[in-house]
């Protein structure tokens, strides 16, 4: 299917010789899932850097939120001087950037600047290698992601001057599936909907969510590399469609106490041949389907624990895992249920599996990555998921829970000798170090919650 708003170089040269192209935005993701990278001239960029790509600081893969570089990496540090990493535009995902004047965006692999291999710490690297795993034993994986953002009326300046409170959301009452609710966000949604459209990423739909001024835009699936790749367009594009409108937008798992979270529900299925190898002859409760579903399904059911890190990366992603908030709080499956961690959907060629467990502040490399290895696992020793659950899940008190905190993941990531095997020993003890960072940066934090709760009455 041709998709619209892709570019060739030919087609970019043509481009950039009209004048329709003045700058090409090359990036690649750091730990978090920010895009990092430069802004060049589109007729350098064609003359030179889509051939030999570009160089960047080795620190942007050890930097904590604030862009410290954090001591303690192997990969990259003082005592090494920061060098460079090389980044190699994948051409592949060169497209018109619709939402900025005059551009294009390239995403890109970062490489060792002198063996010029893959760089194993990096997110996207993480991803390419479960993907050749499940090439190695003969699979492809199709995937999706399902973003929930809300929108606020204050700039992303006046929403930091207000120190992020008091802030005015889009709609003011629940707005789920709500078409009136829903026209009052179009000012952001439409645009949103076309510029995604006409930069390479087929738009499905959008709808109003459960929160305040919550909303769900949908794109279409792809190749599980494309969707993780069009899963940071799709932010970066949001964000940077807010600005200029006064708006401000966030992808924070949990914004405020009291409101629904958001979520990136993520879809999975395996193929073979051009046919979705989920699908089969046995019933395995409610689903007809094959072995090397119920097998993927119990691996990654099975590694949830350890892998949760890569779902839920930050202190706040671990605020959204509240009963009855419509995120999951216990590792079950059924099928078209939303109290589950895993709801299985569809039927046929479109059997597939949606985990309901990731935030959408993850980064999708990580991600979909932890999601492959899991269930490959499960497919190679043949580990069988627990019987489907039906009902309410968040009543069913003895199920295994999700981790409660950061803290608790990080301990399961850490100790757990899977994670070394499946993701090897540099780049689990590189995240390790990422995480607890993470985690000492908000233990010497104080919060508006203990001022207002010690201020006076302590």
């Amino acid at each position: 299917m041709k998709i619209r708003g892709m570019l060739t170089v030919d087609k970019l040269r043509d481009q950039v010789e009209s004048g329709d192209i003045e700058t090409v935005v090359v990036a690649f993701t750091d730990h978090f899932g920010r895009n990092m990278g430069k802004r060049f001239d589109a007729e350098f960029f064609v003359e030179q850097a889509c051939t030999h790509g570009t160089h960047g600081c080795d620190y942007l893969l050890t930097v904590n939120m604030e862009m410290d570089p954090v001591p303690g990496y192997k990969f990259a540090n003082w005592e090494l001087g920061y060098g460079d990493v090389h980044l190699v535009p994948d051409l592949s995902t060169l497209r018109i950037a619709s939402w900025l004047e005059k551009s294009a965006f390239v995403l890109c692999d970062v490489q060792d600047e002198k063996k010029h291999q893959p760089v194993a710490i990096a997110p996207r690297a993480i991803l390419r290698r479960q993907i050749e795993r499940a090439e190695e034993m003969g699979f492809s994986a199709k995937a999706a992601s399902e973003l929930e953002y809300y929108i606020y009326r204050d700039s992303y300046q006046n929403a930091a001057q207000k120190h992020y409170t008091d802030l005015t959301p889009l709609g003011w009452y629940i707005e789920d599936y709500h078409l009136l609710q829903g026209s009052r966000q179009e000012v952001f949604t439409a645009p949103a909907r076309r510029h995604l459209r006409n930069s390479g990423i087929p738009v499905e739909n959008s709808k109003g969510e459960w929160g305040l001024g919550q909303h769900e835009l949908n794109v279409q699936y792809a190749d599980v590399l494309t969707m993780a790749d069009r899963h940071v367009i799709f932010k970066q594009c949001c964000k940077e469609l807010a600005d200029p409108l006064g708006l401000s937008v966030t992808f924070m798992a949990k914004p405020f106490s009291g409101q629904a979270g958001n979520s990136c529900h993520v879809h999975l299925s395996l193929w073979q041949n051009d046919k979705n190898i989920f699908t089969g002859k046995q019933a395995f409760g409610p689903v007809m389907c094959s072995d090397h579903f119920r097998w993927f399904l119990g691996g990654w059911m099975a590694h949830v624990q350890e892998m949760m890190v890569f779902y839920a990366s930050t202190i706040n992603s671990y605020k959204r895992y509240e009963d009855a908030s419509w995120a999951p709080t216990r590792i079950a499956w059924s099928y078209d249920n939303r109290t589950a961690g895993f709801r299985v959907v569809g039927k046929g060629g479109s059997l597939r599996i949606e985990s309901r467990i990731p935030g959408a502040d993850c980064n999708p490399y990580l991600v979909y990555a932890a999601a492959l290895a899991s269930g490959l696992d499960g497919i190679a020793n043949k580990i069988e998921p627990p019987d489907v659950f039906q009902g309410d899940i968040y009543a069913a008190q003895h199920l295994e829970r999700v981790p409660y905190t950061l803290r608790d993941a990080i301990d399961n990531f850490e100790k757990n000798d899977f994670v070394k095997q499946v993701f090897g020993d540099d780049v689990a003890a590189h995240y390790t170090h990422f995480f607890h960072t993470e985690q000492a940066a908000f233990d010497a934090a104080v919060t508006d919650w203990e001022r207002k709760r010690y201020f006076e009455r302590i």
